[in-house]
């Protein structure tokens, strides 16, 4: 019996017990993706299996996932203070109406993730 086939572009090794394995690659990738990268996991899971089960064979999912949750909260750092600045959400209000600034900043926040959601998290 031979020691390895391949079939299907998949390597299969044969095991102790006489049967063939198949060997898949075990990504070196370290796991440091935090709620972006957990709400992209669950949309392919859900709604993008084929795409997901090619991530997860391929040993690429975690790095997808590392890289999608960097590019998210790099841009969600730079467009808070851009929107804050546009919409005049400044110290100085900041110092005279604490309520008016905190709903403020809230609903700037709320906005920027929702444009992160729309066009990273959730986009195909």
């Amino acid at each position: 019996m031979k020691q390895t086939i391949i079939e299907n572009g998949i390597i299969y090794k044969l095991g102790e017990d006489g049967l063939y394995y198949p060997q898949f690659e075990i990504s070196s990738d370290v796991a440091h993706y935090g709620k972006y990268g957990m709400l992209r996991r669950t949309y392919l899971k859900e709604h993008r299996r084929a795409l997901y089960s090619s991530l997860l064979m391929s040993g690429k999912l975690i790095e997808h996932l590392n890289e999608v949750d960097d590019q998210c909260r790099e841009i969600l750092d730079r467009l808070i203070p851009q929107m804050s600045e546009r919409e005049g959400v400044t110290e100085a209000l900041k110092a005279a109406d604490q309520m008016e600034w905190v709903r403020q900043m809230s609903n700037i926040k709320n906005r920027a993730e929702e444009f992160i959601y729309a066009n990273y998290v959730y986009e195909n």
